[in-house]
């Protein structure tokens, strides 16, 4: 197997060239394509002259004709007729530019569209400006790296190094775009963990990310896959509103011989480009509370028109985040004989939103239907644009027989460890240097530490310092409002026409009313709203009464109580010695200080 890192070396010190011209942040925008055409170049060579030779043939065919007929002659899903290759734009210094174009418009439909939504062609005229002369410069060091030799999976490898790196060294936006690939390494093994079906031989499989960015998680599933299974296909689908990061997605599903038309452009809350489509596998990081006003009115109709019938029957969350229409939108492509999800959120979907709300509806919807499947609280600061703590979520509407019914909580953070001084921290390690926010990273190595031990976790199932089990019903929770009197300035109780109390406003309140109790042995039972009632409120009001008619049913997850621990505080006599110690010390300072 040829040394990606060392092709991707090679590449990545073409963009010296660049330094003093452009900015660091601004190097990809003309590597990137670059090494896309560059590679398609290569692959092309072999049957390049026989779709040239060919042209005459089909003269009269209309281009979409002319593109699958010559596909056809070049054994590939692209092609390109121009008489220019690298060599021959090399070879004439002069008129780098005009050739370079006349080279890219050459292509197919299919691999064009994938180059101007790089918008490299902006940056041809001032790359090729004399002073710099940089454009001879860039297409001659490209002209001298040979990339034919590679495999697709190969190059997919040399193409993902160099997003990265150029993703790490954009790190205050690329975590847009970019999610670390550790992270997404612990999502593929934890979704992938119990996948029987992955073995077999000649099996193919789907996977789909509605967010795929510069398609990081489609990358690394399909890796997995292979890893675990060559004889296995993994076709991967995705969406994406940038149109950079599609670019380099797409690029990307070229590269390694997947079908680049499975990635599709645009908002996937107002055009679902897969529409109808159902996937065996789904992994997803959307924008962290990203508001969705301008899909609003499209996804509103929707949701009212169509109720479950569509994407967003179970309810609408609040205007600023649309994390949580995301996971309708997979939940929605979920195969009937099964299908499994991973996506990331920050905290805010397990519990935003009271009883009620299109938060607490969308939660409600999802686990009352058993889908949740676990919630892995990660370590902070793993992320390039925000420090903020992360969840994975996994879902399936095909759960194992052990786990119906239950949701498993597991505890990454690494707090626990860092607390305590535990070393090294099992669920995290420091970065060499922070890129960004991002000044953690999750280690790949052995199953007592990161990826692997929680994995580990998830799939041994068993209750234990970093995992909790509760049955479903234990988010559930009753919101009740609970009413006293009106009384008169005599403490005379004031009722209706109907002889009934009337409900004193003032004194109105409400009340959490957990599904589940512990009983006298701390097992969790069933409770009903009046005996919880009777025991927690009555006894304090005895004349309050519950308006059932305003009665919601909620749920949220409240991760940080589940694992929360009693720290016994530190006693009076312990705090009065460390003061007069302190006191002392001051004292001998200041008498040093006079002397």
């Amino acid at each position: 197997m040829i040394d990606f890192k060392e092709k991707a070396n090679l590449i990545w010190k073409v963009a010296d060239l660049l330094r003093g011209d452009y900015k660091q942040s601004d190097y990809g925008k003309i590597i990137l394509p670059m090494t896309v055409l560059r590679r398609l170049d290569c692959v092309i060579a072999p049957t390049k002259q026989k779709v040239l030779d060919y042209m005459p043939k089909i003269e009269k065919l209309s281009d979409s004709a002319k593109d699958i007929t010559l596909n056809k002659i070049a054994g590939l899903n692209f092609h390109n007729r121009s008489n220019y290759d690298f060599a021959k734009i090399k070879a004439d210094p002069n008129n780098v530019a005009a050739n370079l174009r006349n080279f890219i418009n050459g292509f197919s439909t299919g691999a064009r569209e994938i180059i101007e939504y790089f918008d490299f062609d902006s940056h041809i005229d001032r790359l090729d400006d004399p002073k710099t002369d940089l454009l001879f410069k860039i297409v001659e060091a490209f002209a001298d790296i040979d990339l034919s030799e590679m495999t697709s999976m190969e190059m997919g490898y040399v193409f993902e190094e160099l997003i990265r790196k150029f993703s790490e060294l954009s790190n205050e936006t690329a975590g847009e775009h970019f999610t670390p690939r550790e992270v997404i390494k612990l999502m593929v093994n934890v979704l992938f963990v119990d996948e029987k079906d992955i073995f077999k031989k000649g099996i193919v499989k789907t996977l789909y990310d509605p967010a795929c960015g510069t398609g990081g998680m489609l990358s690394v599933g399909e890796s997995f896959i292979k890893e675990q299974n060559p004889d296995a296909k993994m076709e991967v689908f995705g969406q994406e509103i940038n149109p950079e990061s599609y670019a380099i997605c797409k690029s990307d599903m070229m590269i390694k011989g997947q079908n680049p038309a499975n990635i599709k452009f645009g908002n996937t809350f107002t055009v679902d480009g897969l529409e109808n489509e159902k996937f065996d596998y789904m992994l997803s990081n959307p924008p962290f509370g990203v508001d969705w006003k301008k899909a609003q009115k499209m996804i509103t109709d929707e949701a009212e028109k169509k109720g479950f019938a569509g994407r967003f029957g179970a309810g609408l969350p609040r205007i600023n985040d649309g994390s949580l229409l995301f996971l309708q939108h997979m939940l929605s492509k979920m195969k009937p004989e099964g299908s499994r999800i991973g996506i990331v959120f920050n905290g805010s979907p397990l519990f935003t939103g009271q009883a009620g709300s299109g938060e607490s509806e969308i939660r409600k919807w999802i686990i009352e239907n058993d889908w949740l499947e676990a919630v892995i609280a990660m370590p902070d600061q793993l992320f390039y644009n925000t420090g903020i703590s992360t969840y994975i979520w996994i879902l399936s509407n095909k759960k194992s027989a052990d786990r119906k019914g239950k949701v498993q909580l597991i505890n990454a953070t690494g707090t626990k460890d860092e607390e305590s001084g535990q070393s090294p921290n099992r669920f995290w390690q420091k970065m060499p240097r922070s890129l960004g926010n991002k000044r953690k990273e999750i280690p790949e190595n052995g199953d007592t530490k990161g990826i692997g031990y929680v994995t580990k976790i998830y799939g041994e199932f068993t209750e234990g310092e970093f995992c909790k089990i509760y049955p479903k019903e234990f988010f559930g929770y009753w919101r009740v409002t609970v009413e006293q009197p009106l009384k008169n300035e005599k403490g005379k109780i004031q009722k209706d026409s109907k002889g009934n109390p009337k409900p004193d406003s003032s004194l109105r309140d409400y009340e959490n009313i957990p599904f589940l109790k512990k009983d006298e042995n701390g097992n969790l039972v069933q409770q009903t709203i009046q005996e919880y009632f009777d025991r927690e409120v009555k006894p304090h009001v005895p004349d309050a009464w519950i308006d059932e008619s305003k009665t919601k049913t909620g749920y949220e997850i409240n991760f940080t109580k589940y694992f929360y621990e009693f720290k016994k505080l530190r006693s009076l006599s312990e705090i009065k010695a460390d003061i007069l110690a302190l006191e002392k010390e001051t004292t001998e300072l200041e008498k040093d200080v006079l002397i």
